[in-house]
């Protein structure tokens, strides 16, 4: 935030300097702070006034904002630098950052970005009120003192290795033309020269362009006397992107060699910096890289940096004047641990406030993992019952790896667990590390947002066909309130799991009822059997958000496989309406209740909706 004098708030607002200063005196200037004997005013200050009292306008939320100067100067900013703090106390020579998407990795690379870069204007301008700055000297003398090279990758999703080449020279040519005051430098070779304008003019070979972080490395440190910094945004998007394209090695091999100009043994490097997703193996792609350090979801170092905190999650909630949400937004998007930090997902949390805390789930498709689908349609049935066990709420033992070789994918497909970790599915409820990279881990899904996607973008990758397939269409179709594809998917199971020597009673079909909806537990509180209205209701589901439709199912049964079934349902709906089932529900607050009849003859079955 940005502060203004008296005088000036004056001048906005209409009103005398000795007025301004009796409201700050009375706390009715919110954010007005006093150094010495002078009050600053937030220079988002307006100019309407009730009764004296500010009518507070509140910045706007940052919704896709990664520019670091845009998001300081216009949206709520939650404060990360003393990230830089951290890293200058240590000056790991190079840094892997990797979070899952939408955790703020582009827009803290952007603040470290301005923080160091030699800049034609004054930039500490952007950190004088923030956390580094009152770190004190030691580390404000590092502000705006080296050159940068910048390069996001977070783009670079093509079909083939051509388009790729292409974009990614792009790219470069781009970062090249931000510099292209060194064609005039006279610390510059004619060589050197010659090369960038090749880059330039986007007619660089690709063994010429692997040596563009070299070169320009070498030019900047030249030219002003300085090593240069070096920052690679969403390294390992077009990695993956080749692998399910079809041109992974093509792509390992020019990053590699990119990486190992500008990262490896480089002389005119001072620090470099990379975020991504995933940690790709060092044999893989940073072979022989001694300088690299890797921090993942697992290091406690940096941890409170890439999502919110509960701190920060009640100063933001309190700002907008919503601190009553704090419970629900808990809920909703919080469960994730980096490290030992519990962190809530920054995106949803935003997206939550910004549409008047409407709780639902923001994180869904922001991102593509067709990779994770590449390994499901491996998996194994041990593996596919423990992703069923997750989605009903239940915890699961697992090998994770954090180094990730994507040709040695179909070989292991346990590797499932550790891209569900990565890129945030699933969090770590207790860690056992065992070899460097690998460990086991108790993990389960971190709240009800991901509850909400984990079965769209995870379980609906399953192969199609198979009884935990059937389940889940069937938890599907009542969600959905599709009584007409529900109803078939539920005559299918029955003649796929049940004997016409199995049914003797309606508890046995209970039963079978309940064990379907147990996969329903990470949503729905499922109860059977309780007194409810003048009876007793055979299955309900309660959602844990009550915006959610509950549901209300009774059975009916009959030994004789050519029974009525419509007489049946008849029966069941109206013991539904007549005993009033559905008043525990409407005592609990849930909006829309759903009551269903289930007639079952045999191995024959039929629904009927109220």
């Amino acid at each position: 935030m940005g502060y203004i004098s008296v005088r000036e708030a004056a001048s906005r607002m209409g009103i005398s300097p000795r007025r301004v200063q009796q409201l700050c005196q009375n706390n009715q200037i919110y954010g007005a702070i006093r150094k010495g004997n002078r009050w600053l005013i937030p220079d988002t200050i307006s100019g309407i006034y009730e009764n004296d009292t500010q009518v507070e306008t509140r910045r706007s939320l940052p919704i896709g904002i990664s520019d670091f100067r845009n998001a300081v100067t216009n949206y709520y900013y939650v404060d990360k630098t003393r990230l830089i703090k951290d890293f200058l106390d240590r000056k790991v020579q190079v840094s892997l950052f990797t979070r899952p998407r939408r955790f703020g990795k582009t827009l803290n690379m952007d603040m470290l970005r301005v923080f160091f870069e030699i800049s034609g204007e004054d930039t500490s301008k952007f950190f004088r009120d923030k956390n580094i700055w009152a770190c004190g000297e030691a580390y404000r003398k590092y502000q705006g003192k080296y050159p940068v090279i910048y390069l996001s990758f977070k783009d670079v999703k093509y079909s083939s290795w051509e388009n790729a080449f292409a974009n990614m020279t792009g790219l470069i040519s781009m970062e090249f033309d931000r510099h292209r005051y060194l064609l005039d430098s006279e610390q510059c070779s004619k060589a050197e020269k010659r090369y960038f304008q090749r880059v330039l003019d986007r007619e660089a070979s690709e063994v010429d362009l692997a040596d563009s972080l070299k070169v320009l490395s070498k030019m900047l440190a030249a030219h002003h006397g300085i090593p240069a910094i070096i920052m690679i945004d969403e390294y390992d998007t077009p990695i993956q992107e080749a692998y399910l394209a079809g041109y992974y090695n093509q792509i390992i091999e020019f990053i590699r060699n990119l990486f190992s100009g500008g990262f490896k043994d480089n002389q005119y490097l001072i620090f470099g910096f990379l975020t991504g997703i995933l940690r790709v193996a060092k044999e893989s792609i940073f072979s022989g890289m001694n300088n690299l350090k890797v921090y993942s979801i697992t290091d406690n170092l940096y941890s409170e940096y890439f999502g919110f905190t509960r701190p920060e999650i009640k100063k933001m909630l309190s700002y907008y004047g919503v601190d009553d949400k704090y419970d629900e937004v808990c809920k909703w998007y919080d469960g994730y641990l980096f490290g030992n930090q519990e962190i809530f997902n920054p995106w949803s949390v935003v997206n939550y406030i910004a549409e008047d805390c409407t709780a639902k789930p923001f994180w869904q498709s922001t991102g593509s993992n067709d990779i994770i689908g590449e390994i499901i349609a491996e998996a194994s049935p041990a593996i596919e019952d423990n992703l069923l066990k997750l989605m009903k709420g239940e915890s699961v033992t697992t090998y994770v790896d954090t180094g990730v070789i994507y040709p040695e994918i179909k070989k292991k497909p346990s590797s499932v667990f550790s891209f569900l970790l990565t890129t945030g599915y699933l969090r770590i409820q207790s860690m056992y590390p065992l070899t460097d990279g690998v460990m086991m881990c108790e993990a389960s899904i971190p709240n009800r947002e991901i509850s909400g996607v984990y079965v769209t973008e995870i379980i609906d990758r399953f192969p199609k066909g198979g009884i935990e397939s059937a389940a889940v269409g069937i938890q599907q179709a009542i969600i959905k309130k599709d009584f007409e594809r529900l109803q078939k998917l539920l005559e299918d199971y029955v003649i796929q799991t049940v004997s016409c020597f199995d049914p003797g009673n309606e508890g046995f079909y209970q039963g079978f009822m309940i064990g379907i909806c147990a996969i329903f537990s990470n949503r729905y509180y499922v109860r059977s059997n309780r007194e409810s209205g003048y009876g007793r209701f055979d299955i309900q589901l309660e959602p844990m958000n009550k915006d959610l439709p509950g549901f209300i199912f009774e059975l009916k049964f009959d030994r004789n496989p050519e029974a009525d079934l419509d007489a049946l349902l008849e029966e069941a709906v109206g013991q539904i309406e007549k005993k009033h089932y559905d008043v525990e529900l409407q005592s609990r607050g849930i909006k829309e209740i759903i009551k269903i009849g289930v007639a079952f003859a045999g191995r024959r079955v039929k629904i009927s909706k109220i």
